[in-house]
């Protein structure tokens, strides 16, 4: 399977991400624009997705596992230290960490990948269930009451090193999107490298790959962590723009949505999931507003439409067409030449 974009095209998005960021607030409503803030961390969600499965050959049910906990942990930690800066990297090397030890047993108990969708689907809805019942005031950590199905308040992002000057919304959202700029360069930079080569061939076949030399399982491993700690980032800009963070993070239906994005956006890419997330968000939520039609049908639609018809998703079938037509074009314009060099010599 082919992979789409390089890391030139990847700094061209970025440059684009920057400047939508400085127009969003002259083109959106306020409310909008605290609600990006909420979907940007959603997105980070998609992108740490569409790394481990689309370029790693991992597919994770339970990436919400990861992003729920970056929630928590940035919560907690948040109200403990009293700042957002240490707590974000808390939050991150929490995710990461819990995934590092799970896929080790994983990775190196040699799963196969049917049991490790299962497995990480399984770990997701176990701790969406036990979240629920931490609803007494002895569930805490710290000073950090737990809060049960109700969930428990995110502390707003903050000036690093001053742990009393939070930020509004707008500056929240600049940062929010500064984020996603690093976390999308960051992406496309690692699938360049020697790193994201050997995953790309990890996942075309893993035996040629180890017969190579290649400790793949070690690769899988540290993949499979980066993608938990990026997602467990989007949990926390997730939870700071919902201003509270609750069980509903761990859920299935969280878990669904994050594969519908993917696969929507189209796996092989970076960018894809990020605009499908945007996209299949904003579409929900105006469903939700009527009575009409049943936001969970549509996406469920959708899912089967894309799954037959477009099952590259939307990025990686627009560029297959852009490409076939300079093929084709390319392909006229070498004609033509042959023809006037044949006219020539005969003449």
């Amino acid at each position: 399977m082919r992979l789409y974009g390089t890391f030139n095209g990847t700094l061209v998005i970025a440059g684009l991400a920057i400047v939508f960021t400085l127009i969003a607030p002259s083109i959106f409503q306020f409310f909008t624009i605290i609600t990006l803030t909420q979907v940007i961390g959603l997105s980070i969600l998609a992108l740490s997705l569409a790394l481990v499965w689309g370029f790693g050959g991992i597919l994770c049910f339970g990436q919400s596992a990861f992003f729920g906990i970056g929630a928590y942990a940035y919560s907690v930690a948040a109200v403990n230290i009293g700042g957002s800066t240490g707590s974000i990297l808390i939050a991150i090397l929490a995710a990461a960490v819990f995934a590092a030890i799970l896929g080790y047993f994983v990775f190196y108990g040699k799963v196969s990948d049917v049991y490790l969708a299962v497995i990480t689907l399984t770990v997701s809805l176990i701790l969406y269930s036990l979240m629920r019942r931490t609803s007494g005031p002895e569930y805490k950590i710290g000073n950090a009451l737990l809060g049960g199905f109700n969930g428990t308040g995110s502390a707003p992002l903050n000036m690093p090193g001053d742990g009393s000057a939070m930020l509004f919304p707008m500056q929240t959202f600049y940062v929010s999107m500064a984020i996603l700029v690093i976390a999308y360069v960051f992406t496309g930079w690692l699938v360049t490298t020697k790193f994201g080569r050997v995953c790309v061939s990890i996942r075309e076949n893993e035996v040629r790959t180890e017969l190579l030399g290649y400790d793949t399982r070690l690769y899988k491993l540290c993949l499979f962590s980066i993608s938990a700690g990026i997602a467990g980032l989007g949990g926390v800009l997730f939870c700071v723009g919902v201003t509270r963070v609750t069980p509903d993070v761990f859920s299935l239906g969280q878990s669904a949505l994050a594969i519908i994005w993917v696969i929507v956006g189209g796996r092989m890419t970076l960018i894809g999931p990020i605009l499908a997330t945007f996209v299949l968000y904003f579409l929900t939520s105006s469903l939700g507003s009527q009575q009409i039609l049943n936001a969970n049908l549509v996406l469920g639609i959708i899912l089967v439409v894309f799954v037959l018809l477009v099952p590259n998703g939307v990025v990686p079938t627009i560029m297959n067409w852009f490409e076939r037509r300079r093929t084709k074009r390319y392909e006229r314009q070498k004609e033509r030449r042959m023809k006037l060099r044949k006219h020539r010599a005969i003449g």
